[in-house]
């Protein structure tokens, strides 16, 4: 599919040259900083050097001051205390945080975390009555529970209390728990909305440190495992979440806990050298396949490891589990796309909606995000289990998906998510009506340009300029991530160096350069179809970002391309 592509203006012209000549860098560089709203000397001396130090106080948060008098409560009459999860990479890494903080002060403490298939996401009626039935008298739910009303309520009639901590949207009402930490209820004033689960743990533990006279690297500690959080769950990467990944990833890169140290020691990266990509790409999905293919306790037990030896056991078995759902995605992902290909009805349609009663629940969500990044429409794929139709939908730029499904309702036994993504189920005999239905309302209103791919790109950039004092200033803009993304950039007429070649089957290797620049060595991740178009016409426009490639021991800067234009595609930006 050709993309669009589009560069992005600089917000204050005059301001980006001034800050330019006071930090003694690049113009681009500097519009950069601009167009992330660092438009002074300060605000960048800020941004280039994160401080721990301006993390705000966890007290401004709402409730905060109810849930540590309760926990200290419990430790002080030694109640038994669950922590319980979600079974994402965000759930776990907030259970082995809060759990391994408290579990030096308080041994009566467990942790639970449902099963994605017996009781599904959130607190769970089983959850609940585990507690009751085992003498927990309070459990303190991390990364779920912000509208789980009844189930609150449920739990209180049991004699069990509940501190919530969320960092999903609220309802109209709030549960009635002893205390509900969430910066994205209206009458919060905490600072920063935009923590995850693992960020609202971690903020349990700075308030109990703080609260108690503890030294503050107590906390700190637990950086690493906040940092997978954050990553894994894709929040902005913006003000305390910068903060906590950029010391997180220092802590990964140096000193991990023995769980993510046994997970570095499985994956195909170098370590020491550990990005928010590969988070995402390496760990991420490793801890998230324990709760895909059997259970997210297996994850915790991981990341809660007090040896190596302890840890490499539980990494094995979730590195299995891993292999089952990389086999299971690759299957899934090929059967959908078989019966796209032998449709043209669905071919031609502005969704994409798949079903097979066989396919695994685990990973229907990692399909749908393959089918939309192929296809790049709304979609949605769906399974069958226990006589229940369940999926996963992923939406396009733009589109609103929640909505879409909202007018689907009448079809469906529940549904919900965001804008971009949602679960749902329904019944088996919805399922040829959903289809109709659903792809009568995305027809109906999504926008031409919501189907076609747009590439922005940050900058427009001459060769010449990357050097390595470029790249140098460049690196701290890191970490990387939504709001703070890996800057894009453009170069017009460049040339291949020799002849383009394809790598890997798929991928796109070549040198290219500019008139009086030095050559840059580039890959094009799954650009192998640009390899003849380039050798044929020479001279192309390239899109790319900049990344530091070290192959034994040696480091060379590569262009990483996104996109490529020869000259017979150009048209006007």
């Amino acid at each position: 599919m050709q993309k669009q592509w589009a560069i992005t203006p600089c917000n204050n012209g005059a301001v980006a040259k001034q800050l330019g000549e006071e930090l003694g860098i690049h113009r681009v560089l500097a519009g950069l900083l601009v167009n992330r709203g660092v438009d002074s000397f300060e605000e960048a001396r800020h941004f280039f050097r994160p401080d721990l130090s301006a993390l705000h106080d966890p007290f401004l948060m709402k409730d905060m001051d109810k849930a540590i008098a309760r926990i200290e409560k419990a430790i002080g009459n030694k109640e038994k205390v669950l922590i319980y999860g979600d079974y994402d990479v965000d759930g776990t890494t907030a259970v082995a945080v809060v759990y391994s903080f408290f579990r030096q002060f308080h041994s009566g403490l467990e942790f639970y975390l449902p099963d994605r298939y017996a009781e599904g996401y959130g607190i769970s009626k089983q959850g609940i009555d585990y507690a009751a039935e085992n003498g927990f008298s309070l459990i303190i739910a991390l990364d779920c529970g912000i509208k789980a009303l009844d189930k609150v309520d449920y739990a209180r009639e049991r004699g069990v209390d509940f501190i919530i901590g969320d960092h999903h949207l609220p309802g109209d009402n709030l549960p009635t728990a002893v205390a509900v930490l969430d910066p994205k209820r209206h009458d919060c004033p905490y600072p920063y909305k935009e923590l995850p689960g693992c960020g609202i743990g971690f903020k349990i533990v700075q308030a109990f440190v703080q609260k108690n006279n503890m030294d503050i690297e107590r906390c700190y500690q637990y950086l690493d495992l906040v940092a997978v959080g954050i990553a894994s769950d894709i929040v902005p990467i913006s003000g305390e979440n910068r903060i906590l990944t950029h010391y997180g990833l220092i802590k990964l890169n140096t000193n991990p806990c023995c769980g993510l140290q046994s997970l570095i020691d499985l994956s195909t990266h170098r370590s020491g050298h550990f990005t928010v990509n590969d988070i995402i790409f390496q760990i991420g999905p490793r801890i998230n396949a324990a709760g895909r293919i059997d259970h997210a306790k297996d994850a915790v037990k991981l990341l809660i490891s007090k040896s190596l030896h302890e840890a490499a056991e539980y990494s094995k078995s979730i590195d299995v589990q891993n292999t089952q759902r990389k086999d299971f995605d690759l299957r899934i992902t090929e059967e959908a796309l078989a019966i796209i290909d032998s449709s043209e009805v669905l071919q031609r349609r502005k969704t994409t909606v798949v079903f097979q009663p066989g396919w695994h629940k685990g990973v229907i969500g990692i399909v749908a995000t393959r089918l939309t990044e192929k296809y790049y429409r709304p979609t949605v794929v769906l399974t069958q289990t226990n006589g229940h139709v369940s999926g996963s939908a992923r939406s396009v730029v733009g589109f609103d998906l929640y909505e879409a499904l909202s007018a689907c309702s009448d079809l469906l036994d529940q549904f919900g998510g965001h804008k971009y993504a949602a679960g749902l189920t329904m019944k088996p005999e919805n399922v040829e009506l959903f289809q109709q239905r659903f792809e009568s309302v995305v027809e109906a209103t999504i926008l031409p340009s919501m189907l076609q791919r747009e590439i922005t790109i940050d900058a427009m950039l001459e060769l010449s300029d990357i050097d390595a004092k470029f790249f140098r200033i460049l690196r701290r803009f890191e970490p990387f991530g939504p709001q703070n993304e890996a800057p894009l950039f453009m170069s017009e007429g460049v040339t291949v160096y020799g002849t383009a070649t394809v790598v890997g089957g798929s991928h796109l290797k070549m040198t290219i350069m500019q008139p009086g620049s030095p050559r840059f060595d580039c890959i094009g991740f799954g650009l192998a179809d640009y390899a003849d178009a380039i050798n044929v016409h020479r001279t192309f426009d390239i899109c790319y970002t900049i990344e530091e490639n070290v192959w034994r021991e040696k480091r060379n800067l590569q262009l990483n391309i996104k996109d490529v234009r020869v000259f017979g595609d150009r048209h006007e930006m």
